[in-house]
């Protein structure tokens, strides 16, 4: 199923019914402010199986993000944040940026390893922030790759369709997607460190 949701307004009902959808164990792709993306509720654990199986991991050694709907959202699944990560976080989100953060307590117990840092992102469009609003918790998120190496990314939600809809129930159309990944700055180690440079620029 292809659900239409515009960025600068997202539509309410539409938004709880994808919202519903993943809170009842679905998987949906969706977009962001960089390319578009697979994700399930945290709380789904035959979800985050197949979305790892999907990429070639296992749970337990999966890189994965959790997308908030802003910061408050990610304080029960990390340890307290430095006040200069905060601020530094706080400066540059919403935007393509995925921080790594130490895990905190939760971590462990919804995928099943005790992960010691996990990415967080809150991206820069209003629809996946909306539904994570709704859902009322993160949705653990990767980025959909396209089979051809060539174009790395697939950005035509119709295509990504297409292409995933055995294991994505609902494709959210937000329109076409982004090339550029989101930039990825570590802060688990004092001073942020940047591993990827991608599409946002730290202030």
């Amino acid at each position: 199923m292809i659900i239409k949701l515009y960025n600068d307004n997202p539509n309410p009902k539409q938004v709880r019914y994808v919202a519903d959808f993943l809170r009842d164990g679905g998987i949906v792709i969706y977009p962001t402010d960089t390319i578009y993306a697979i994700g399930c509720s945290v709380f789904n654990a035959k979800g985050i199986a197949a979305i790892s199986k999907l990429k070639g991991f296992t749970a337990k050694n999966f890189d994965f993000s959790l997308i908030c709907h802003d910061l408050s959202q990610l304080s029960q699944y990390t340890k307290p944040l430095p006040q200069h990560v905060f601020k530094l976080m706080k400066r540059n989100l919403p935007g393509p940026f995925t921080f790594i953060l130490e895990a905190g307590s939760n971590t462990p117990k919804l995928f099943g390893d005790r992960k010691k840092s996990i990415g967080i992102r809150v991206p820069e469009n209003n629809i996946i922030r909306e539904i994570a609003k709704e859902l009322d918790n993160p949705i653990m998120s990767t980025s959909i790759h396209d089979p051809d190496e060539v174009i790395e990314y697939s950005t035509d939600p119709e295509l990504i369709h297409d292409r995933y809809e055995q294991i994505a129930g609902i494709v959210v159309d937000g329109g076409y997607g982004n090339k550029i990944p989101s930039t990825i700055v570590d802060c688990t180690k004092g001073e942020p460190v940047i591993l990827r440079q991608g599409l946002g620029i730290l202030k």
